[in-house]
């Protein structure tokens, strides 16, 4: 599975653990500062986008000796450094896309974040796209059958509905299975699950899902 990751410039304690996704198959676009969170994990991204405004001249030096490709796009623009980033990595055609270091700073940036998986997962259904911290993974999932793998550290499981109705939510495999059930926008019933056995099955018939897996700490 190709996937990409998009590093932006969100705290670090907020990345996910860059060095345990290096394989063929994964590439990385850094997004503003998160390239500088790239470079300090070893990795030299694909691509390096945005205004860098949070850059100084010597971290930007930093970045141009990589030889990576750099995008550099004026202050004032209508799109946010993130979302360069994920139009660039769509452009790759990749199987599943992960954003990191988009939360635990800005409410608004992370909004933003979740605001562009949204549009996107409408856009391009055949791309996972998951927003992920150490604590937490977002994922996006679309109508069909979807096997989620049981993961120690994500042990909770929860939906929520993106569309103003996800339709046929069926969930086995799981401490509190459910068949053929509607999720409303704003309902919060489908909380704090839990996957039982080693993998669970999620399916759907219709709508936009946001699949939360999380921690305690």
């Amino acid at each position: 599975m190709k996937t990409i990751i998009i590093c932006a410039g969100g705290p670090e304690e907020e990345i996910i653990p860059l060095a345990l996704f290096l394989d063929e198959e994964t590439e990385f676009i850094g997004a503003d500062r998160g390239t500088l969170q790239l470079l300090d994990a070893g990795i030299v991204p694909l691509a390096a986008v945005g205004d860098f405004d949070s850059v100084c001249e010597e971290e930007m030096k930093r970045v141009e000796a990589t030889g990576c490709v750099i995008e550099k796009r004026p202050p004032e623009k209508d799109e946010t450094d993130t979302e360069l980033a994920l139009n660039l990595a769509y452009s790759k055609n990749p199987d599943k896309i992960i954003l990191t270091g988009v939360t635990g700073g800005r409410l608004d940036h992370m909004f933003s974040a979740v605001q562009l998986l949204v549009r996107n997962a409408a856009q391009n259904p055949s791309t996972q796209l998951t927003l992920a911290n150490r604590q937490n993974e977002l994922t996006l999932l679309q109508k069909g059958p979807h096997i989620i793998r049981k993961n120690e550290q994500f042990p909770y499981l929860s939906f929520f509905s993106i569309t103003e109705v996800v339709k046929g939510l069926t969930l086995t495999g799981v401490k509190y299975e459910v068949f053929s059930e509607d999720i409303h926008l704003g309902d919060t019933r489908f909380t704090s699950n839990e996957i039982i056995a080693p993998s669970c099955t999620i399916s759907m018939k219709a709508g936009i899902c946001l699949m939360v897996r999380s921690s305690d700490s």
